[in-house]
């Protein structure tokens, strides 16, 4: 290599080093401030999304339930109009419940009266002809398999303006007279007549009052659980639990219990389970049940359904 070209090789070897010398360092900004405001950055977007999802489904929800119409249980408590244990107490549940009053009976009117001034729903208690039973069990105005047609519609009429405020009727007993065609199609007659319904309290299986009442354009409202067939507070609690697990298959649920022998323990059971009841279904009268399922618009007659002194 000639001495020219070494001499230049050199300058260029001392310029870059010069420059390199000369430069300055740029200055040390630790990584992990940039790291951890990145980290901030993702957890506050996660945080962020979680509590969206959280809330939308929240809000889903609460719209689910406003568009699933509420289930309905309506409670109905025979064999009151005759001051029989448990009536006051079965008067004093804070819920909407339905009182079927036996008519001719010495409180009667008293109980019908007071039911309607507690906000309840009343309905006449027929007394009906069992399979069996003592016929002293029937009570007064009673209708009897044996009975002409007249006899049967004039028993019937008496016993709906024997009844305050009454909405409807259901049986008591009537295991016979529910599986007879020719007695069962006047009561519900004299029924519509009147503006009321008839519950099929299903003593009789074979009862044909809900095929009768559909084909009169009646509600076929019928009981699903016996609530004191056993006069025990453990069985009535039982048949209440039977209560929650049929609203859990169905969108109503009609349950009868009974004043009398096993009246303390039906309104005790009763009184103890209508928070948990109203977890999974809203309390209504019976009135209330026929409008919502099957349209019912039945009207009740003022002069069969108010005492004389309200009037």
């Amino acid at each position: 290599m000639s001495t020219r070209r070494k001499l230049h090789m050199r300058n260029i070897i001392k310029k870059a080093l010069k420059a390199s010398r000369g430069r300055k360092e740029p200055a040390y900004v630790p990584v992990f401030h940039s790291s951890s405001k990145i980290r901030r950055t993702v957890v506050l977007c996660i945080s962020v999304c979680m509590l969206f999802m959280v809330c939308s489904t929240g809000v889903a929800k609460a719209l689910d339930k406003q568009d699933v119409p509420q289930k309905m249980v309506a409670v109905i408590i025979d064999d009151l109009g005759n001051n029989m244990k448990g009536t006051e107490q079965i008067l004093n549940l804070p819920v909407k419940i339905t009182v079927a009053v036996m008519p001719f009976l010495p409180t009667t009117k008293q109980d019908a009266m007071e039911a309607h001034k507690r906000g309840h729903d009343v309905i006449v208690h027929l007394p009906m002809e069992p399979k069996q039973g003592k016929p002293e069990w029937l009570g007064p105005g009673a209708i009897k398999a044996n009975m002409t047609d007249e006899e049967v519609r004039a028993k019937v009429t008496a016993a709906i303006k024997d009844v305050p405020y009454a909405i409807g009727m259901n049986n008591h007993m009537g295991s016979k007279v529910t599986s007879d065609k020719r007695i069962m199609s006047i009561v519900l007659d004299v029924c519509k007549e009147h503006g009321l319904f008839f519950v099929d309290s299903r003593t009789n299986y074979w009862s044909v009052v809900p095929e009768l009442a559909a084909k009169k354009g009646m509600p076929p409202v019928r009981n699903d659980v016996f609530l004191d067939d056993v006069h025990t507070l453990a069985h009535v609690n039982r048949q209440l639990t039977k209560v929650v697990e049929w609203l859990d298959e169905h969108d109503t649920c009609v349950t009868i219990g009974h004043v009398g022998v096993s009246g303390m323990y039906t309104s005790s059971a009763l009184h103890s389970s209508v928070p948990k009841l109203k977890e999974h279904a809203k309390f209504v009268g019976i009135s209330d049940l026929v409008r919502a399922v099957w349209g019912w618009t039945g009207d009740p007659a003022t002069n069969t359904t108010m005492p004389s002194d309200a009037q």
